[in-house]
């Protein structure tokens, strides 16, 4: 990262960033050659000697302005800002071990301190020691090219540039690594958020086709006549699953993909009714939504998701652990603070799908965990003083404000 990549983290706020990026940039770059030119404009102004700073100032500012993009794969952070301060700390040991002197000007000190600041910042923890030491040497050694008493440069006010330049730099690190950190702890919330996803969506749809073709199994000597509709089921399972395996890996990418315009999987109060009707299909047990007319269709997204995948999970454990249920009710109430999500089967749990289709037991863990973080509660349990078995969610939910 170059000098003003690092000088754009100081303040910047995201709104206006790009013009804001492109004028900072503008405006260092015009400092910086401003500097230089002061130096030069010193440096000749009592007939002394230009060289030191024709050998330090172009190659301090190719390694703070040279583009990042355009640099080869071994000019690394570490090589821009160690060469320059290998070639400061040179032209110090020469002038002073030679008697003469040579001025040093605003110019070269700003760009030591910036490679500094880029050197504690930027470079790999080994190379930030070496390189910040290079850097803070070079600065601190610039007032000996002068003689005593003639030096217009104070070691002591060198010293605590440096110190500033080493402690910004090392602030910003931190500020890198926070960031760092934040990002990835964001995309592996966003990894399980879709990991849950795809397990919602996809082990409802596929549950339903190990059921139905199980039936057909049976009704193919039995009841031919009723395959067609079996398997026409089947196949509207199974497109189901893939478009929503589509859409959840879809979630992965920086695109969506061609022809698509909603890349997050329905999952709402509305989607209620066809999901319901679904489970039915030709084999299914009767299922029923009743919806109170106090639920309003305005409640906050994440409540109906929550909602949606309360039912959804449900419905997939009927399938799993009670075949035989013969009746499903699912149920939503509203009383003005929260959504009252139920779903009950008569269901004995007598008849079961094989133990590799019933699932890793983790539907429920996931299913407690959003509810709960939307400071919601999920009870599950028999259904009491009759068979069957109950799932109730309580999510509180405001009406969104009109």
């Amino acid at each position: 990262m170059d000098l003003l990549s690092s000088v754009r983290a100081i303040g910047a706020s995201p709104a206006p960033f790009g013009r804001r990026q492109g004028l900072v940039r503008a405006f260092g770059i015009v400092l910086l050659l401003s500097a230089a030119g002061v130096d030069l404009l010193l440096a000749g102004a009592d007939g002394g000697s230009w060289w030191p700073q024709l050998v330090v100032l172009p190659m301090g500012l190719a390694a703070l302005l040279w583009p990042v993009a355009r640099r080869p794969a071994w000019l690394t952070t570490a090589v821009l800002t160690a060469v320059p301060a290998v070639l400061s700390g040179a032209v110090t040991a020469v002038v002073f071990l030679s008697g003469r002197e040579a001025l040093s000007g605003p110019g070269e000190i700003a760009i030591l301190l910036c490679l500094l600041l880029v050197a504690v910042r930027d470079c790999p923890v080994r190379w930030a020691v070496a390189c910040g030491v290079l850097d803070g040497a070079a600065v601190v050694g610039l007032p000996y090219r002068q003689a005593a008493g003639h030096s217009s440069v104070n070691p002591f006010g060198m010293l605590v540039l440096a110190g500033v330049a080493v402690g910004l730099g090392g602030y910003l690190r931190a500020l890198d690594h926070r960031r760092r950190v934040a990002i990835t702890e964001t995309q592996r919330a966003e990894r399980l958020a879709m990991a849950a996803d795809l397990h919602d969506f996809v082990a409802h749809h596929v549950t339903g086709i190990l059921v139905q073709t199980q039936v057909a199994q049976l009704l193919a000597s039995t009841d031919p006549e009723r395959l067609a509709e079996i398997l026409k089921d089947v196949e509207h399972s199974a497109t189901e699953a893939l478009a929503s395996m589509r859409r959840t890996v879809g979630l992965m990418r920086e695109t969506p993909e061609a022809g698509t315009t909603d890349r997050n999987p329905a999952g709402d109060l509305a989607a209620l009714p066809e999901l319901v009707a679904g489970f039915c299909g030709p084999v299914g047990p009767k299922a029923a939504l009743h919806r109170d007319p106090s639920v309003p269709d305005d409640l906050p997204h994440e409540v109906q998701a929550a909602a949606y995948r309360v039912v959804q999970e449900a419905l997939t454990n009927v399938r799993r652990h009670a075949a035989d249920a013969a009746e499903v009710t699912v149920g939503l109430a509203y009383d003005g603070r929260a959504l009252e999500v139920t779903v009950r089967d008569d269901g004995r749990g007598g008849t079961r799908l094989p133990q590799a289709a019933r699932g890793g037991g983790f539907g429920l863990v996931g299913l407690t965990e959003r509810v709960t973080a939307l400071g919601g509660e999920l009870r599950t349990g028999p259904r009491p003083g009759r068979r069957g078995w109950e799932v109730m969610a309580i999510l509180p939910a405001e009406k969104k404000s009109s």
